[in-house]
């Protein structure tokens, strides 16, 4: 069904947000409050009668309307707290609450927030006394020309003052002479920047970040930027002087640390955001944050976009916005010219009338309206800024030409206007300019800075044998030095592997060097080998100085835990080969060992030999592929806390441990002459690593109880219903490394091993192996993993504990405010209950149910019913995702649907449903208008199974609520509505604890009581 939207604003950004929605499919008729003339008569455009500061009687318009979701265009009513108001009623509404507004609302809140944060910014001072911020002017140790109000001043409340005594002026004018009123109670005293101006916007749900091409504006009145200031006189986009690479590190260092620095200042960010940067010699600063679309920036951002703006607006709402990144048109150029009054920023007359409107149109131009009015069916002048002529070309000069003859076209009495709009940009792309390395994409300085960066860090692990200089064309070693006299070398790489994705996703980079260092470092170890020396190669498409010398400075510390040098790398920037934020890691150890210390001793290994087992420090670098795949499927995400039992951390820390490194510990003990043979448990889990130091004829018994297993692994086998050689055969399941021993020396090797602060167990045997039968055996790891904890003395585990039940996996379907689904999320999150809410599916978007499920954390799904051309094509996309999920019951929580027979079927005996009347009486709708007719003293809620007929399943519980004299349908649906949320979650547990079911007769059946 198309929906219908609401504009909150007047102006030339609101009408053209009113004209992007207009283009969707999706939607029958946008209202604009009060909107202008503009937007009063097109065919989906209509203006409304109604109070935008009456917050209630706008929420009730909206129920009324049925409107989908408000957009809020100017700042003004964001600042007054309309997100809050209209979303606490259960109205949909795009933009920031009022605290997050505070980044343009309040100059000073904006400017201690990117302090806080280490966004870029100009230097500042706040004063609320007009003789200090003068004192300061003259004092500063910068030019201190630019004077803001600290309040919203429309846009207008900056000064760019040419000299000291200029800014002083601006400071009494704000402050004394109340130029912009209580906006001024504070003034911001800044440096003046050098540089080019540009507008970068986003969108963004809170989390994801989708930033807008880049935009100009233009203040001045006159040509050639002369005149006063003004709300802004026309704008172009994309702004050629913002590169791709530029735009992407405004992106990563101011946009997504502004959101990010609100989400963990606990005021999450959703809207559009406005950066106002200029572009200095050192790098991108902010200006100012703006919390919605610019103005006349909207009128040139939003015609380049191909997206629909309906469901960018939605999947933003919905915190999906990463699924549905917008698209935008590429190499074109929007200008748009804004026409004014007489007079303006001045005084102007109003009334006066406009033509030309059918000329421009003809020309394929868009015309905005900002301020214009209808009197007597003409349009007239209602503002300083009237309207905005936009042209979209294939290059800026011929985007500009067209506009000229829109403004030709139009004509109004004393209308203003500038003819340069864009002249920025055109002297850019005139400069003559010859293509370099750094414009493909690769930036030696950047390396070299690098390299500069991380010498120390490398230097820093020197060793005897080595000195470290990074710089040279090859590292060399010296064994002699080192202390060899027979040696052996021992070589080993390996990588990461997926575990890098996490690390990416968790934007946390400091851990994994060492787990690139630990898993080649641990190879050569199974040789007996000491680690020498090791290399990196670090890969990506854009060097980021801060993410790489993360990665690097964490490989450097790894190596001084294991004893070897860093001796150099290679890093490799690779445009077009890794998408933005992406890069890859492999690594390479070189070690030795005296000849008669290399391991593993093949011909000393015997039937009865002990296995004993290393502790690792959690799931180390491997079966990361198969960990991503149970997590995008399970109820959780990487923010989330970590599963019971796995510490006070996000699961994305707990799966980015760092892989333990062994060879500073356990090398003394390989070199005691007592170790038989030792095994890194790397990829192939603890299957096929052993092996690979037996001789062929053995092959080892191992009892997963006789070792602590991490409540991790626990988790990962029970959300992803992993089998025990599965477990076994990906996982280390606790074990980070296993040694083969004489059982006469296994106390003593305990012992040792301990010492060097190593966990260690007894964990099996050395058996003889039958050609064709598995070499490794491992009993009892799934009861193993089921234990809550563990204690264990000199290696055997001394208690008993109780297993973790699994919970049912259970999937909500709404339509609409899910009337029961906060009961049933409250119910499900008490530790008591045997289910947990893995995923909200609804056939409407922007449901106030999928607000509900989004505030707790639980993944939703939109599938719109009305795409589908029968019911049973929609059921089957409904079962895809409740297969997706590994979903154990449905219950509907007012899904107002029929399902089809196919599904029913399917799902029979995990269906669950509530109907508002003690079945079998009142089936049906309007259940509640049936009893009142009926006269019935006693009426009530069923929970039951679905069946094919309607309202016709086998009843789970009941509770009756009574009928009161003069009762309507609206206050009996609240007491009902009461009960529902009573007995609902109890039927759910009775389901999930298995106490009742479906029987194959169909009837319903009950544990029964001892």
């Amino acid at each position: 069904m198309a929906a219908r939207v609401l504009v909150i604003g007047n102006g030339g950004r609101e009408h053209t947000l009113a004209w992007k929605l207009a283009q969707s499919n999706h939607v029958k008729q946008v209202l604009v409050a009060p909107g202008n003339a503009g937007t009063a008569c097109s065919e989906k455009i209509s203006n409304a009668v109604i109070s935008i500061s009456d917050h209630s009687a706008l929420a009730q318009f909206c129920k009324d309307e049925e409107i989908e979701f408000v957009v809020v265009g100017p700042e003004a009513p964001l600042a007054a707290g309309i997100v809050g108001s209209l979303t606490s009623a259960g109205v949909r509404c795009f933009g920031p609450t009022a605290e997050a507004a505070q980044l343009e609302s309040s100059k000073r809140f904006a400017k201690e927030f990117m302090d806080r944060h280490g966004i870029p910014t100009a230097q500042w001072r706040a004063f609320t006394k007009p003789e200090e911020a003068c004192s300061f002017i003259m004092s500063a140790n910068f030019p201190a020309l630019v004077v803001k109000a600290s309040g919203l001043a429309a846009g207008k409340g900056v000064v760019v003052a040419e000299s000291k005594e200029e800014a002083c002026k601006a400071v009494q004018e704000i402050m004394q002479d109340k130029a912009f009123g209580a906006a001024g109670e504070t003034v911001i005293i800044e440096e003046l920047l050098e540089g080019e101006e540009v507008s970068c916007l986003c969108f963004t749900d809170g989390r994801t970040v989708a930033p807008m091409p880049p935009a100009q504006d233009h203040k001045r009145l006159l040509e050639g930027d002369h005149g006063p200031n003004t709300g802004g006189m026309g704008a172009y986009c994309p702004a050629p002087q913002v590169s791709k690479d530029l735009l992407l590190k405004i992106k990563n260092t101011i946009l997504q640390r502004t959101v990010d620095g609100m989400q963990q200042e606990g005021v999450p960010y959703t809207g559009v955001l406005y950066a106002g940067i200029m572009l200095t010699k050192d790098g991108p600063r902010v200006l100012e944050f703006n919390c919605r679309f610019g103005d006349p920036e909207c009128q040139v951002i939003l015609p380049l976009l191909k997206t629909d703006l309906y469901e960018v607006i939605q999947s933003t709402l919905d915190g999906l916005l990463c699924t549905s990144l917008p698209v935008w048109l590429e190499n074109h150029t929007a200008i748009t010219v804004v026409m004014a009054s007489k007079g303006y920023p001045g005084d102007y007359t109003k009334g006066v009338e406009i033509t030309g409107f059918p000329e421009a149109q003809a020309l394929g131009l868009e015309v905005f309206h900002s301020g214009t009015a209808l009197k007597d069916g003409k349009v007239v002048t209602n503002g300083g800024r009237v309207l905005t002529v936009t042209a979209i070309r294939e290059n800026v000069i011929s985007a500009l030409e067209e506009a000229k003859k829109g403004l030709a076209a139009i004509k109004f009495e004393g209308a203003i206007y500038r003819r340069d709009i864009g002249f920025r940009a055109i002297a850019f792309l005139q400069q003559p300019r010859g293509l370099t390395y750094k414009e493909s994409g690769v930036d030696i300085a950047a390396g070299n800075m690098l390299v500069r960066i991380i010498k120390p860090l490398a230097k820093a692990t020197s060793r005897p044998g080595c000195a470290v200089d990074l710089g040279g064309f090859a590292g060399l070693f010296d064994l002699k030095a080192a202390g060899f006299k027979d040696p052996l070398l021992a070589c080993g790489t390996d990588g990461v592997g997926t575990k890098l994705k996490i690390a990416q996703q968790c934007n946390k980079h400091d851990t994994i060097g060492q787990d690139l260092v630990a898993m080649c470092v641990n190879d050569i170890l199974a040789q007996g080998a000491e680690p020498l020396f090791f290399l990196d190669y670090f890969s990506c498409g854009k060097l980021d100085l801060n993410t790489t010398e993360a990665v690097v400075a964490g490989i450097a510390k790894a190596c001084g835990k294991a004893g070897c040098a860093l001796l150099g790398g290679e890093t490799a920037e690779m445009p077009d080969m890794y998408t933005p934020g992406e890069y890859d890691l492999a690594g390479f150890a070189v070690g030795a060992m005296e000849r008669h210390q290399k391991l593993p001793h093949l011909e000393r290994i015997s039937e009865g030999d002990v296995v004993i087992g290393i502790a690792s420090s959690g799931l180390h670098s491997n079966g990361f592929s198969l960990v991503r795949k149970i997590v995008a499927k399970s109820s959780l995400q990487y923010s989330s806390p970590a599963p019971d039992g796995c510490g006070d951390q996000t699961l994305g820390d707990l799966l980015l441990t760092p892989t333990r490194i062994y060879s500073h510990s356990l090398l003394p003990v390989l070199r005691s002459g007592h170790v038989k043979a030792f095994a890194h448990i790397t990829g192939g889990g603890l299957l096929e690593n052993i092996p690979r130091v037996l001789p062929q004829k053995f092959g080892v018994d191992l009892d997963a109880q006789t070792w602590r297993i991490p409540r991790i692994f626990s988790w990962l086998q029970q959300e992803g219903q992993l089998s025990e050689e599965e477990m076994a055969r990906t996982f280390n399941c606790g074990v980070g490394a296993a040694l083969v021993v004489s059982k006469d020396l296994t106390k003593q090797i305990l012992k040792d091993i301990q010492q060097h602060q190593e966990e260690a167990w007894v964990i099996g045997r050395v058996a003889a192996c039958p050609e064709g039968s598995p070499r490794v055996k491992v009993r009892h790891l799934i009861e193993a993993m089921q234990i809550n904890g563990s204690v264990l003395e000199n290696g055997t585990l001394k208690s008993h504990f109780t297993p973790q039940p699994k919970k049912a996996r259970v999937a909500i379907l709404i339509s609409g405010t899910g009337s029961n689904l906060q009961a049933l999320i409250d119910s499900t999150r008490e530790p008591s209950s045997c289910s947990h809410i893995v995923v909200v599916i609804s056939n409407k978007a922007a449901v106030p149910g999928l607000d509900k499920a989004a505030r707790a954390g639980i993944p939703t799904r939109v599938i719109t019913h009305n795409l589908y051309k029968s019911r049973v094509e929609f059921d089957t996309a409904v079962d895809q995702v409740l297969e997706e999920f590994s979903t154990d019951i449905i219950c509907l929580a007012g899904f107002m649907r029929i399902l089809s027979g196919p599904f029913v079927r399917k799902w029979n005996g995990k269906l669950l449903n509530i109907h508002p009347s003690l079945l079998p009486s009142f089936k049906g709708p309007n259940a509640h208008e049936q009893a009142l007719a009926a006269g019935v003293k006693v009426t009530g809620c069923t929970v039951h199974f679905v069946a094919e007929e309607v309202d016709a399943g086998q009843i789970i519980l009941q509770e009756a609520v009574p009928v009161k004299r003069g009762d309507t349908v609206a206050t009996l649906s609240e007491r009902v509505k009461s009960a529902e949320h009573k007995i609902f979650p109890a039927a759910l547990q009775l389901v999930a604890s298995g106490t009742v079911w479906l029987g194959e007769n169909g009837q319903l059946c009950w544990v029964q009581e001892k």
